[in-house]
C-alpha cells in the first residue's frame, strides 16, 4: 500500500480511533482511487500532489458507468475528501483538488404508504379487542392515519389538546410550533369511547391523553409496536411504522383533491418542498390507474413509461 495511504490509515487508527470496519472502508476507497490513477496516467507511483479535479471527476464517471450507486460514489468521494484534508493538514500537499467538487445527486425514494381500501379494511376489522388496550390501540392507528401527526406529537398529546365538541386536535410539533387539525365524526366517536374507558382506570390528575393501564405515558417503542402489530394485517407491506401512516394520510388527502398548501399546514411542514414529494406518489397512482384501463393495455397505449 502507498506510503501516503499508510500514514492516513495510522492517523485514523491512532488519532481518530476509528473502528476496524470504518478504517477498512476508508482505505479500500482510497486504494481504489489510487489504482484508477495508476491505470489512467503515465505515473507508476501515486502522487496525490499531482491529482487534479478532472481526474477525480473521471473516477466518479467510471464508477457510475460501472453501475455503482450514486450514494456509494458519494461515500467514496467523502473518503477521498478526508484523505486530502489530512494531506493538507500534515503539509504533504498544498491544497485539495476536491474543494469545490460536488458528488452525484442521489435519488430520494418515495415514501411508503398504504392504499385507502387496505387501510379501511384494517381499521374496520375485528382484530382489535373491546378492552381498554384494544380500544386505545385502534384509536392510535386511526388518529395517526386521519390526522397525519407524528409519533412524538401523538405521545405528547394532553387531554385539553383534544377538543371533542369542536372536533379538532391541537398538536405541538417541531420547534414547539402548534397547529390545529380537524377530525371527522367517526374519529370523534372512537375518542369518546376511549375517554369513557380511560376515566375508569386513570386518576383525575393524569393529563396525558394516551396512557398505559398502569397510568404511565406511552413510550415511542410501545407506539411503534402497536402500529407494527396493526399493520402486520396488511400483506406485502414493505414497511410498518407510525410514519407510514403519516405518509398515507398525506397521499390520501392529495388523491382526494386537497390542495398542496393545505396538506403542508396539516402536516406541519415548514416548506412546500417537504410536502411536494407526495405529489410524485399521487402521480404514480394515476399512472397505475391508467394502466388498469382496458384502452391502456392496447398496443401504443402505454402511458408514463
Amino acid at each position: 500500500m502507498d506510503r501516503y495511504i499508510d500514514a492516513f490509515s495510522d492517523y485514523l487508527h491512532y488519532e481518530r480511533n476509528y473502528s476496524a470496519h470504518t478504517l477498512s472502508a476508508y482505505v479500500r476507497d482510497i486504494v481504489q482511487f489510487e489504482q484508477y490513477i495508476k491505470e489512467n496516467t503515465e505515473n507508476s507511483e501515486f502522487e496525490p500532489g499531482l491529482v487534479d479535479v478532472d481526474q477525480i471527476r473521471g473516477w466518479m464517471v467510471s464508477l457510475l458507468d460501472g453501475r455503482i450507486a450514486a450514494s456509494s460514489v458519494n461515500r467514496k468521494l467523502s473518503s477521498l475528501k478526508s484523505f486530502f484534508k489530512y494531506l493538507v493538514k500534515t503539509g504533504k500537499v498544498d491544497k485539495t483538488p476536491l474543494q469545490f467538487l460536488v458528488g452525484p445527486k442521489t435519488p430520494h425514494p418515495l415514501p411508503y404508504f398504504i392504499r385507502e381500501k387496505e387501510m379501511s379494511n384494517l381499521l374496520d376489522g375485528e382484530q382489535f379487542g373491546d378492552d381498554f388496550e384494544g380500544v386505545r390501540d385502534r384509536l392510535i392507528l386511526e388518529m395517526l392515519y386521519e390526522t397525519g401527526i407524528r409519533r412524538a406529537e401523538l405521545i405528547h398529546l394532553k387531554l385539553p389538546d383534544v377538543d371533542v365538541e369542536q372536533q379538532q386536535v391541537k398538536v405541538t410539533g417541531k420547534r414547539n410550533k402548534q397547529r390545529i387539525i380537524p377530525f371527522a365524526e367517526r374519529l370523534k366517536g372512537m375518542i369518546i369511547s376511549y375517554m369513557d374507558m380511560r376515566k375508569e382506570i386513570v386518576s383525575a390528575g393524569n393529563s396525558c391523553f394516551f396512557v398505559r393501564k398502569n397510568e404511565q405515558p406511552l413510550s415511542p417503542a410501545i407506539i411503534y409496536n402497536i402500529v407494527r402489530k396493526g399493520l402486520s394485517e396488511i400483506p406485502m407491506l414493505a414497511k410498518r411504522s407510525p410514519h407510514v401512516l403519516r405518509h398515507s394520510f398525506a397521499t390520501s388527502m392529495l388523491n382526494n383533491g386537497a390542495e398542496l398548501n393545505a396538506v403542508k399546514e396539516l402536516l406541519g411542514h415548514s416548506s412546500l418542498a417537504s410536502t411536494s414529494i407526495y405529489t410524485h406518489i399521487t402521480f404514480e397512482e394515476i399512472k397505475k390507474m391508467y394502466h388498469a384501463h382496458p384502452r391502456a393495455k392496447k398496443q401504443g397505449g402505454n402511458y408514463g413509461n
